[in-house]
């Protein structure tokens, strides 16, 4: 899909060649070989494709042929259902416009399209839509660190605060953990997408800095030093969420191995008290003629309440000791 959007500050009629001059922003969604091929003979230049943006180098991340920008960063986005990761942002920036290249639908950049369908003046370059969508991601990004936040103190509470399920409830709580480890993993993973996202950002941003200055007069120094600002606190904020889901990690695989050493425990008190029962009848299942219990006219009794006292005596021993 490919949408185009002009300069419309200038409400005068375009002359005939000034059409094409007047496009600030060409967004691309997972753009067919005939649409690359139509905006690569637009501007002249050529356009990354889903496996350049990919690489993880710096030298393939940012580059500058020309005079033109080729940027490109992991997104912040929710990772599409089914998808294994997220696929990045592209960004081509020039003096005269700016082509984004995506792969998947984002609401930033529905956000950002609708702002300038409303106000003409919103945007009047292509650095100025950089910039707008740059701000929205930051945006976006911090509600989804609120929202994960949320989301990271709901599951302590549940998980320090709650009562103890243990004893005839065991299997409930075990399956209680095995869900909260899974959350915990989900936030771990969408902490590690955020924080790759804001660090792309970051390192786009700082690279752009200098030429966007330069191709704006430095009108647009403030708005830029303001969102290295914010996103340097994100950073920050984003770090701490992910030192306390570390945290919370290790507290539930503590939690499980409490559990199991009291299974282990329960294991431990019932072998140990089992075995001088066992040694009692062992003893007395032996068949031999000179066995004088044998003649005793209480023996049956007899042998029963050695059983039932070997084994009531280890289960005061453990009582004593407070395994149970």
């Amino acid at each position: 899909m490919l949408k185009e959007f002009a300069d419309q500050s200038d409400n005068s009629a375009p002359k005939a060649g000034e059409q094409a001059r007047r496009i600030i922003w060409i967004d691309l969604l997972d753009p067919s070989p005939t649409e690359v091929a139509s905006v690569e003979t637009l501007i002249g230049a050529k356009l990354p494709s889903l496996g350049a943006l990919s690489e993880i180098e710096s030298s393939s991340r940012l580059r500058n042929e020309d005079g033109v920008l080729y940027m490109s960063t992991p997104s912040t986005a929710q990772r599409p259902e089914g998808a294994r990761v997220t696929p990045p942002l592209g960004f081509v920036l020039s003096a005269d416009r700016l082509v984004t290249v995506r792969f998947m639908p984002l609401q930033t950049f529905d956000t950002v399209a609708r702002k300038i369908a409303e106000d003409h003046s919103a945007a009047r370059s292509g650095i100025e839509v950089f910039i707008m969508l740059c701000e929205e991601i930051v945006d976006r990004v911090a509600d989804a660190l609120e929202h994960l936040a949320a989301e990271l103190n709901g599951l302590s509470t549940e998980t320090f605060h709650a009562d103890d399920t243990r004893g005839r409830h065991a299997n409930r709580a075990n399956r209680i953990l095995r869900i909260q480890l899974r959350q915990v993993g989900r936030l771990g993973d969408r902490f590690a997408e955020m924080r790759d996202g804001l660090q792309g950002l970051a390192r786009v941003i700082a690279y752009a800095d200098e030429d966007v200055c330069n191709w704006s007069d430095g009108a647009l120094t403030q708005r830029i030093a303001r969102l290295r600002q914010d996103i340097h606190s994100l950073s920050d904020y984003e770090e701490q969420l992910a030192n306390k889901v570390q945290f919370v990690l290790d507290a539930l695989v503590g939690l499980i191995g409490i559990a199991q050493n009291d299974i282990f425990k329960v294991l431990t008190i019932v072998s140990i008290v089992g075995i001088p029962p066992t040694l009692m009848a062992g003893v007395y299942g032996m068949n031999f003629k000179n066995m004088p219990e044998y003649d005793w006219a209480w023996g049956y009794q007899y042998g029963w309440a050695v059983i039932l006292i070997s084994a009531i005596i280890p289960l005061v021993w453990f009582k004593a000791k407070g395994w149970f």
